[in-house]
């Protein structure tokens, strides 16, 4: 199915709850966001594992599709992370003996080493978007870790120059791109959320990173940001970003950005004129289920700022560390809020 007409087409950022018979939400709490491997999350037979998640796939699309999602995604049910599956498949990566990270609240993360130069040398997630094609009859969407995230999740051992580190990520993450497309998959989407954490690294370099990792992509392509899973990082949110407006430099056709959670001011996206913006309409850190007219709400205050024509409704993040209950309903109000806009503009 190609790319909705319609106006205000609806979508997800990515991941959706995988099956507690899979993995589950204590795994992922356990394991917070992996960078390096998290094999122990999943409570299925490594033999059995990968016809597990082609099971769980097919629910996870079923269920955007029956809670009328327009843009749908294989619900990231096979990663462990949303960036580890694809940065632990390149070359040039030590996983087995894992570096750190320490961040600003003091948390130590176990991450991948660069050990070489960072090459792909084989498709990753090329099978995710060829069975997200032939089980959906919507349209559908792919994700990868953008290449500055990528750059930023790693201990670097090798690289002098991390500008050149990002780069290569970039040629690595653009040759991956290139095959999902070829897969006939509507939407690519590159996850970028560290341009706000190291603003001052992803001016000197990031843009240049994610247009390298985008050179030639035809069609759709988006560029999501945010301020992290509520699940993850508790507590107030900022209600701004320190790097959004600059992403207006990026070759890509559309903009994911978390609103709802923080209370966005939505001015912001006049910084993004020219951009078709993905809005985050549903928070994600709110147990409660949002009523259509809450989510119509949030759209009515998008539209103030952008052109129907160029608002794409979606959650402000990925959806993995709700029940699934939570999230069907959530999807479900998106979906009708979405279409009483829609009649509202049809007048």
């Amino acid at each position: 199915m190609s790319y909705p007409k319609h106006l205000l087409p609806t979508t997800v950022v990515g991941s959706y709850p995988q099956p507690a018979w899979l993995g589950g939400r204590a795994a992922l709490h356990h394991h917070g966001v992996p960078r390096a491997h998290a094999h122990d999350m999943w409570r299925i037979a490594p033999d059995l594992l990968e016809a597990a998640q082609d099971d769980a796939t097919i629910l996870a699309i079923r269920d955007m599709e029956r809670a009328g999602i327009d843009i749908v995604t294989d619900g990231e049910i096979r990663r462990e992370s949303y960036s580890n599956r694809f940065a632990m498949a390149l070359a040039g990566i030590d996983g087995d003996h894992p570096g750190e990270l320490r961040a600003t609240s003091g948390r130590i993360t176990k991450v991948p080493r660069v050990v070489g130069p960072i090459r792909r040398v084989a498709g990753v997630e090329i099978r995710d978007a060829q069975f997200l094609r032939a089980n959906a009859c919507h349209a559908t969407k792919i994700t990868l870790p953008g290449p500055f995230t990528l750059s930023r999740q790693v201990q670097n051992d090798f690289y002098a120059d991390e500008e050149e580190l990002a780069m290569d990520y970039a040629i690595a993450v653009n040759q991956e791109l290139h095959a999902l497309k070829a897969t006939g998959v509507d939407v690519v989407q590159l996850d970028e959320p560290w341009v706000r954490t190291a603003p001052a690294q992803a001016a000197r370099y990031g843009i240049k990173a994610i247009n390298r990792a985008l050179e030639g992509i035809d069609g759709i392509t988006v560029v999501h940001v945010c301020f992290g899973y509520a699940a993850v990082v508790t507590g107030q949110k900022p209600s701004g970003y320190d790097f959004l407006s600059e992403l207006g430099d990026t070759t890509a056709s559309q903009i994911s950005i978390e609103a709802a959670q923080p209370k966005l001011d939505l001015g912001v996206l006049r910084d993004l004129a020219g951009k078709t913006i993905m809005l985050g309409v549903l928070d994600l850190g709110d147990p409660a289920i949002e009523t259509a007219d809450m989510v119509a709400d949030r759209i009515r205050a998008g539209l103030r700022y952008v052109a129907a024509e160029n608002l794409v409704p979606a959650p402000d993040c990925g959806m993995k560390y709700l029940p699934r209950d939570t999230a069907f309903g959530k999807l479900q109000a998106l979906a009708q809020g979405a279409a009483i806009v829609r009649r509202e503009l049809a007048g």
